[in-house]
C-alpha cells in the first residue's frame, strides 16, 4: 500500500483551483489507490510561476523521510516550468498527479508541462495586449477624461483571462482520464459520462458527468 504527502498550492487568482477542488481530487486518487495519507497537507500560497517554494521542499523531504509520494492534483501545482517538472523527474523525487495517476509515461508529463507553460505565456502577452488597448483608448477619449472606470475594466479583461486559462486547465485535466475511459472500452458518450462517475470525476461545478459536458470536452 502507497503512502502519500498532499501538497497543495492556491493562487489568490484562481479560485477554482482553490484547497477544496484540490484535496478533493487528492483524496479520491488515494482512496482508488487504497493509499494512505501520512503526515501534515503541505499548503502553499503564492500568485505566480515561482519554483522556489519552501512548503513544496518541506514536502518532498517529509516524503522522502518517510518513503511516501508527493501527490498533487494536477501537474501545474507543482509548476508550469518545464524545466523544473524535468530537474525533479531527473533527481528521482516520487511525486505522482491525481489527475494522471502512476501509470503516466514521462513523455506526457513533459507534454503537460510544455503545454502549461506555452499557455501561461499566451495567456501573460494577451492580457498585457488588452490592457495596453485599454490603456490607450482611455488615453484618447476627446474629452480628455478616462470612458469608464478603468479599474473595472482592467478586472474585467483579467477576470476573462483567467476564465479561459481555467476552462483549458480544466479540459487538460481530464483528458487523460477521458483516455483511460477509451481504452477500457468505452466508445459512446454515455460511456464515457458513466466511466467517468465511476472513477469519482466531477464536472467543474461538482457535479456528475453527462454526454452533454463529456461532448463539450471533446469539442471544445
Amino acid at each position: 500500500m502507497f503512502s502519500y504527502v498532499a501538497y497543495y498550492r492556491v493562487s489568490t487568482r484562481k479560485q477554482s483551483l482553490g484547497l477544496d477542488a484540490q484535496r478533493a481530487s487528492v483524496e479520491a486518487f488515494v482512496s482508488q489507490q487504497g493509499g494512505q495519507l501520512v503526515g501534515p497537507a503541505f499548503i502553499e500560497q503564492e500568485s505566480g510561476g515561482d519554483n522556489d517554494r519552501a512548503q513544496l521542499h518541506a514536502a518532498m523531504a517529509f516524503a522522502k523521510a518517510n518513503n511516501a509520494w508527493v501527490v498533487v492534483s494536477k501537474l501545474d501545482r507543482l509548476s508550469r516550468d518545464v524545466e523544473y517538472i524535468a530537474s525533479l523527474m531527473n533527481k528521482g523525487v516520487r511525486f505522482v498527479v491525481a489527475e494522471l495517476g502512476h501509470d503516466v509515461d514521462p513523455f506526457v508529463l513533459h507534454l503537460y508541462a510544455a503545454l502549461a507553460e506555452k499557455e501561461r505565456k499566451l495567456i501573460s502577452e494577451r492580457t498585457r495586449a488588452a490592457l495596453g488597448a485599454i490603456k490607450t483608448g482611455v488615453r484618447a477619449t476627446k474629452s480628455g477624461n478616462p470612458l469608464g472606470n478603468p479599474r473595472a475594466a482592467e478586472a474585467a479583461v483579467l477576470g476573462a483571462a483567467a476564465a479561459s486559462e481555467q476552462a483549458k486547465e480544466r479540459r487538460a485535466a481530464i483528458l487523460p482520464a477521458i483516455e483511460k475511459c477509451k481504452a477500457a472500452g468505452a466508445s459512446t458518450l454515455a460511456e464515457i459520462a458513466d466511466c467517468l462517475n465511476r472513477l469519482g470525476h466531477k464536472t467543474p461545478r461538482g457535479g456528475s458527468w453527462g454526454p452533454t459536458q463529456v461532448r463539450r470536452v471533446l469539442t471544445a
